[in-house]
């Protein structure tokens, strides 16, 4: 079939790549000049099976409640007349019970163990290099009931296959030795060394490379308008003044996807969910890890790409704002320089913002929407990167008749 993808970040590319490999023709439609420019651009940069523990969790409501005036809070809802935020708000809080809690993370577990397989058998196959690590992603606590909150987490994440094993003090320091000038804050930890990181926007377009190289047509600076139907299929995607016909089509544009389908009665419970990071060019004797983490109090990661640093986390749900808050910039670097106080820059930081496609429950969105020949692949939240690769195969499969592999709720 002829596929039209419309949406070139990291998991709009890592689709065309395996339905490509299928067999099809496709053709990807992105307003941007290049591939992964917008929330692939400069994200955490791990694949983290182990953070599948979704936002919405028992934990949740209050904590939210207490960080609410808070400028710099690691969970930031914006006061605001925005019907499809309280309507995504209203969702979340239903998803916050434990039953839920445990049905969500099994689901995101269950795609995001497949997607890392699917990376890794990818990495053997095609000459990419993007800043990648193996060397497992550990979670910091510093609050002791938020650790004995999480040994729970962690012993549910070992039921559905991901070996997320408890640390003490000690045993974390000896993971990431960067870490000994914080000794005195932590209390705990947990190691899941089967994860990873690397550079997601370095990845998405050396990946968008192959593709063209296997015969995927991209084009950029093209902005997709609407889509028009008829019979309950999509007939074309209007997109730069001209028409675009296909087979199948595919939606990938992340949070955008919302506002392109809801014209054609589609309400998908997906919310921008803007994220900070800083990129810290590191000097020779600068102290910084190289074991990729995750501090849980202050919802920040910290990921070594190459002779850089990336720190990067929160959730501010204020629309389609994409502006830099310098607040909450600062508030990444402050507890940077808390845990490691010999980070010394070699440059200049770059800051950044992006809006992560996040639905209540954190359960992506991939598969068939109720028009027979348009697809969805958005939701991912904060794991776009982590579920890039299984929802790309994935969705190949649904789209080519196959029954994609991972036990999973696709649409």
């Amino acid at each position: 079939m002829k596929v039209l993808i419309l949406g070139a970040g990291v998991v709009g590319v890592c689709t065309a790549w395996y339905l490509s490999r299928a067999g099809h023709e496709v053709c990807v439609l992105d307003r941007q000049p290049a591939a992964g420019m917008e929330t692939s651009f400069a994200n955490g940069g791990q694949i983290s099976v182990s953070h599948a523990e979704p936002w919405a969790n028992p934990h949740t409501p209050l904590r939210a409640l207490a960080w609410m005036w808070r400028e710099d809070s690691p969970l930031l809802f914006r006061l605001r007349r925005d019907a499809a935020l309280l309507d995504w708000a209203l969702r979340f809080l239903r998803e916050c019970s434990p039953r839920r809690t445990r049905a969500n993370t099994r689901q995101i577990v269950s795609l995001a163990l497949y997607s890392r397989r699917q990376l890794q058998a990818l990495r053997a196959e095609l000459p990419l290099a993007y800043d990648q690590l193996e060397r497992g992603i550990l979670h910091l606590y510093t609050d002791r009931r938020d650790f004995a909150a999480a040994l729970g987490a962690a012993a549910m994440m070992r039921g559905h296959g991901c070996d997320r094993r408890p640390l003490s003090v000690d045993e974390c320091v000896a993971v990431e030795p960067a870490l000994a000038s914080a000794r005195p804050l932590l209390v705990g930890a947990d190691f899941t060394a089967a994860d990873e990181s690397g550079d997601a926007h370095r990845f998405t377009q050396q990946l968008a490379e192959h593709c063209a190289a296997a015969g995927v047509v991209f084009r950029y600076g093209v902005t997709v308008a609407a889509l028009r139907t008829a019979g309950g299929r999509v007939q074309c995607v209007l997109a730069g003044g001209e028409q675009h016909q296909a087979d199948a089509y595919v939606a990938a544009l992340g949070s955008y996807t919302p506002l392109l389908l809801r014209p054609l009665g589609l309400r998908l419970p997906v919310y921008p969910a803007k994220g900070y990071s800083a990129t810290v060019p590191l000097a020779v004797d600068s102290v910084a890890p190289t074991v990729s983490l995750i501090d849980d109090a202050h919802r920040i990661v910290f990921s070594r790409l190459g002779q850089r640093l990336r720190i990067a986390g929160t959730a501010e749900f204020n629309g389609y704002d994409t502006a830099l808050n310098p607040v909450r910039c600062q508030a990444l670097m402050a507890r940077a320089r808390q845990l490691f106080p010999d980070l010394r820059p070699a440059g200049e930081i770059e800051f950044w913002a992006g809006l992560r496609p996040a639905t209540p429950s954190n359960v992506p969105l991939v598969g068939r929407s109720p028009i027979a020949n348009l697809y969805l692949n958005t939701g991912h939240g904060t794991l776009g990167w982590t579920m890039a690769c299984g929802s790309g195969a994935a969705l190949a499969d649904i789209i080519s008749g196959r029954s994609p592999e991972p036990p999973f709720h696709f649409l």
